[in-house]
């Protein structure tokens, strides 16, 4: 058998290419929209993808399954699991608890395991030419290392009302009735890492066991003691925010995405041609350097999104082509840069980018406006605004901010002042460069506090020293 993981460190996700080397068959699960790394690794091992499936209707990532099934052949499975309002609307063959899917040698089971949605599937995978017992757990968003699947996505980005309540529960009787009765050598392979907005406190290895996680796991005590209640408390609390993406994402994968097909290479576009699309706004500019050297100079109304390494994250949190489906151009060093960077937006169903160009010559352009800590009381201010996340902001802010996540922000300007100068920070910069870009381009009076909340933070402790 061959197993190997795929990992996204932009969005810390996980798909997995599983293959029975005796026949050349394989099977992928949850495959990101970029496809040429699984067919790579079937050409590399002389293997043919004959199935794709996924774990559940994922949030966080537009899923690859239906694009790399019209490239391969390979038949699809989704779940069948969860009730009338969690079937895919498109045509694949429905998988139940207890269905298997036989690959060559292997043996792919499916396990229905609610709580982070209520149709997620788990699967164990048994090398039939090593064993008759299963060995392996895809685990997707059920079980993580160290931690689970939150139930409270559908609350906060589907529109769902208190189902996290629900979906702790149906969590807390999957790990009961089924992981918990897996043999505790089974390897278990999760479908996120650390970083991932997905759980709340992800390990970063690659796997786990059941063994492991039955002795060390946050919540081991708690299936121990039989205590449901203590178990959903404790879940439930000190979830990172949601981005508002999810629930894109989330009907776009119920619904089947989009598929691309075979893309051209993204050309570098004329500089007279760009600079006619930008200053009349048929066309969005993207600088994909980092903050520090956008705030040197950059294109007005141009969106920040630093890539090509995390453009999946960023480019999620500041555009939504429904809303605004303008084509984008990318502002890159170079052409390999501008190919990753449209790659990364395409996981999230950014798929609207028309071309790349190197130079900002001819280019109206600007220099943010910074403040430095020292001089951030004295500013003439309408809102102090927290862009990091929820958990961090009570683990210390500025006196007087107001918190909104850089993912959720642009969802939510009815709680922004129409008026005045807002000051925007995060912890180090890169999130509140993001965020603030986009708040300028929408027509909001953004200062940005230079080293955010870590400048803030050694100005403050500095100048308390200096008092004492």
């Amino acid at each position: 058998m061959l197993l190997e993981r795929l990992y996204d460190e932009d969005l810390a996700q996980a798909g997995y290419f599983i293959g029975c080397q005796a026949t050349g068959e394989a099977i992928v699960i949850d495959a990101r929209r970029d496809i040429n790394e699984y067919l790579a690794l079937a050409s590399k091992h002389g293997m043919r993808i004959v199935a794709v499936t996924e774990t559940h209707i994922h949030a966080d990532y537009l899923s690859g399954t239906r694009e790399l099934a019209r490239a391969t052949g390979a038949e699809i499975y989704v779940s069948g699991e969860g009730g009338e309002d969690w079937q895919y609307g498109f045509e694949a063959r429905r998988l139940h608890d207890g269905d298997r899917i036989e690959i060559g040698k292997l043996s792919v089971e499916a396990r229905h395991t609610p709580g982070h949605t209520p149709e997620h599937l788990a699967f164990l995978v048994t090398d039939g030419a090593f064993s008759d017992e299963p060995g392996y757990l895809i685990s997707g968003d059920f079980v993580f290392a160290g931690d689970l699947g939150r139930p409270d996505l559908l609350d906060e980005a589907a529109g769902g009302i208190d189902t996290r309540f629900v979906g702790a529960k149906q969590l807390f009787a999957s790990l009961r009735d089924f992981f918990l009765q897996l043999p505790d050598h089974v390897q278990v392979y999760p479908g996120h890492g650390s970083g991932s907005a997905c759980g709340k406190a992800l390990g970063a290895v690659p796997s786990t066991t059941v063994g492991y996680e039955r002795l060390f796991a946050w919540w081991s005590t708690y299936l121990a003691n039989d205590d449901e209640e203590g178990f959903v408390a404790e879940l439930l609390e000190g979830q990172p925010d949601a981005h508002a993406y999810f629930g894109r994402m989330k009907r776009q994968n119920k619904e089947g995405p989009a598929i691309l097909g075979d893309l051209a290479p993204l050309v570098e576009l004329s500089q007279p041609e760009v600079i006619r699309q930008v200053i009349s706004r048929e066309a969005v500019f993207v600088d994909t350097r980092h903050h520090h050297h956008a705030h040197a100079g950059t294109v007005v109304d141009s969106l920040n999104i630093p890539g090509p390494a995390k453009a999946a994250t960023y480019g999620s949190w500041v555009v939504d082509p429904e809303r605004d489906p303008t084509p984008l151009i990318l502002f890159t060093p170079d052409q390999h840069s501008a190919q990753a960077t449209r790659d990364h937006l395409l996981r999230v169903g950014i798929d609207n980018v028309i071309g790349y160009v190197t130079s900002m010559a001819g280019l109206p352009l600007t220099t943010p406006t910074v403040v430095s800590a020292e001089d951030l009381a004295a500013l003439d201010k309408t809102l102090l605004l927290d862009v990091r996340n929820k958990t961090e902001h009570a683990q210390g802010h500025i006196p007087g901010s107001q918190q909104l996540s850089a993912g959720r922000v642009l969802w939510h300007l009815d709680q922004l002042p129409k008026a005045g100068t807002i000051v925007t920070y995060c912890q180090s910069g890169v999130r509140n460069s993001i965020a603030a870009s986009a708040l300028r381009r929408a027509g909001y009076d953004i200062v940005e506090l230079d080293g955010s909340y870590n400048g803030w933070s050694t100005w403050h402790q500095e100048r308390a020293t200096v008092n004492q």
